[in-house]
This record gives structure tokens, C-alpha cells and sequence, in this order.
């Protein structure tokens, strides 16, 4: 029973914890989804990695707010998310707009991809030893040479050592 237990509790310390606070809720139902769509989609630029709906960070607070405000106030999803954006930069958003000044942002993987690969493939091109061509005739003769020298030494050596004194 006592795993039971332990298992139940692990599974409510999973669940995510919304950082919205009962006070900044909007009685409006239909208002409070569209805060809560939109504030999901905006960053907390003190956490980074959350959006303000999750953070519990003041600036993530204020920023909850001043989006309910806006909202309450008669501007449109997009006209609330421009305001954040106009205020605190394209950094608030958590996915960023593909615009013509952000596409260095969104070409550069690929491109610095592409030229690491080639990059690689002619080092490794480079690197590879050439195909030896053969030898050139003096060459060819010092090796015979060489070669026939070795083979009487070992020949006289070997028939040294058969010999009985």
C-alpha cells in the first residue's frame, strides 16, 4: 500500500504547475482562454525556456497582465501580441517569426551544416596518399641489387649452418 501511495504522490508532483495566480484571472471564460493562448505563446525573458503562463517570475506576472488588460480593453490576439513585441522585442515570442531580417537565423544551420560536410569530405580527399607509380629503372636496379645481395647471404649462412665440423 505504502507504493500505492508513493506513486500517487509522485504523479501529482508531475503535474505541471500553472503560475496563474486566481487574482489575475478575468471572469470572462471566453477572455481568460484567449489570455491564456496567447501568454503561452510568449516567452519569460527572466526564465527563457518558459512562457509567462508557466513562469512565476514578476516580469512574467506583469506581463500576464498587461496582456488581460489589453484584452479587456477590445485588442485582438495578434494587436496584444504586437503591443508585448513593440514593448520587449521579437525575443518574447516563443516561436519566432520567419521574416526577411531573421532568415540568417533560419538559413544559418543548414548552410554551416552543408560547409562543416565539405569542409570534411576535402580534408579526408586531401589526406589520402597518393597511388605510387612504380619505380623508376635506377630504383628498379638497386632493389635487384639489393634483393640478390640478400638472397646469396642468406644462402651461404644457411649452408654454413648445415654443415657438420
Amino acid at each position: 500500500m505504502s507504493i500505492l501511495r508513493a506513486l500517487i504522490l509522485l504523479l501529482a508532483l508531475c503535474v505541471p504547475a500553472f503560475a496563474v495566480n486566481p487574482d489575475e484571472m478575468l471572469a470572462d471564460p471566453a477572455l481568460e482562454a484567449r489570455a491564456r493562448g496567447i501568454s503561452a505563446e510568449l516567452r519569460c525573458l527572466v526564465c527563457q525556456n518558459q512562457s509567462i503562463d508557466d513562469s512565476d517570475a514578476d516580469l512574467a506576472r506583469d506581463l500576464r497582465i498587461i496582456v488581460r488588460e489589453r484584452l479587456t480593453a477590445g485588442d485582438s490576439d495578434e494587436e496584444v501580441k504586437d503591443y508585448v513585441v513593440a514593448r520587449y522585442g521579437e525575443f518574447v515570442l516563443l516561436r519566432p517569426v520567419l521574416a526577411p531580417h531573421t532568415i540568417i537565423l533560419w538559413a544559418a544551420a543548414p548552410v554551416i551544416l552543408v560547409a562543416g560536410l565539405a569542409y570534411i569530405w576535402l580534408s579526408a580527399r586531401r589526406r589520402r596518399p597518393a597511388a605510387p607509380e612504380g619505380l623508376s629503372p635506377e630504383e628498379q636496379a638497386a632493389l635487384d641489387a639489393l634483393q640478390s645481395g640478400y638472397a646469396q647471404e642468406a644462402g651461404s649462412k644457411s649452408s654454413g649452418r648445415n654443415e657438420t665440423p
